[in-house]
């Protein structure tokens, strides 16, 4: 098979999950985040237990010309699916917090899930197949005080991906957006804050199984879990004023 899987963020967390599922059903694979050690170990594992390709390409989304130097590399190889997992976020008050972890979130969540999204679905559309997973959460439904730039972020993905599906129905390229909850990766570690009050977290590799299987459904939206999709249902029905409130006692520190 020469179907490429591009996943940024797979070196951990859900990420990585889906390197594993896309996998196991013979995509060759496109790896892409800062680790190089965990990217090329991922990579000799998923090749010696399924007898793909692999690709290894260590880019810090951070840096503004990631998003072209990661398509100038594969300007040769047919991505068929396009996953843009990587993501972060920092806990605080914005004004407190340090501008350029502000900056950098904008950056990796926003900016160059955009960029990477324009760049590979132009290819796309003129095979007229490919999937693209847009990974937000269901912090795209509120906003979020001491998390508001990661909250706000998620608030871009979720619409942006959601406009883009519609404009690209029917043209054999299909947009989904996967919304997860509160999810045990390394994301409350690398925020520097302890998993959210009174929250019960999600299996990574279940939220990726959920997620793998809307993205090959063409569905629009997934939102893992029941107890995260009456949230999310409540979240965008109640005003900002009861929600943000909400959010800020979940996250105190």
């Amino acid at each position: 098979m020469n179907d490429w899987a591009l996943i940024t963020g797979a070196s951990a967390g859900i990420g990585c999950e889906l390197a594993r599922l896309f996998a196991a059903d013979r995509h060759n694979l496109i790896l892409v985040a800062r680790d190089q050690a965990r990217l090329d170990a991922l990579a000799a594992e998923l090749r010696a237990q399924h007898g793909i390709q692999t690709r290894v390409l260590a880019q810090d989304l951070a840096a503004p010309a990631a998003a072209q130097k990661i398509f100038d590399a594969l300007r040769d190889t047919p991505v068929s699916v396009l996953v843009n997992n990587a993501g972060f976020g920092v806990f605080g008050l914005f004004a407190e917090e340090d501008l350029r972890a502000q900056t950098e979130i904008i950056q990796v969540n926003v900016t160059a899930l955009m960029e990477l999204t324009h760049l590979f679905v132009r290819p796309m559309l003129a095979r007229r197949r490919g999937r693209i997973l847009n990974v937000a959460s269901t912090a795209a439904f509120q906003p979020g005080p001491t998390v508001s730039v990661y909250y706000a972020s998620k608030a871009f993905v979720y619409s942006f991906s959601y406009a883009l599906a519609d404009e690209l129905a029917g043209s054999g390229v299909t947009v989904t957006t996967l919304c997860p909850g509160g999810t045990r990766t390394e994301f409350f570690a690398r925020a520097g804050h302890r998993p959210m009050h009174g929250a019960a977290l999600m299996d990574a590799r279940i939220v990726a199984q959920i997620g793998y299987r809307g993205l090959l459904r063409g569905q629009r939206v997934v939102i893992p879990g029941a107890l995260n999709r009456i949230a999310s249902l409540i979240a965008k029905r109640l005003p900002a004023r009861l929600t943000s409130p909400v959010v800020r006692r979940i996250h105190r520190k």
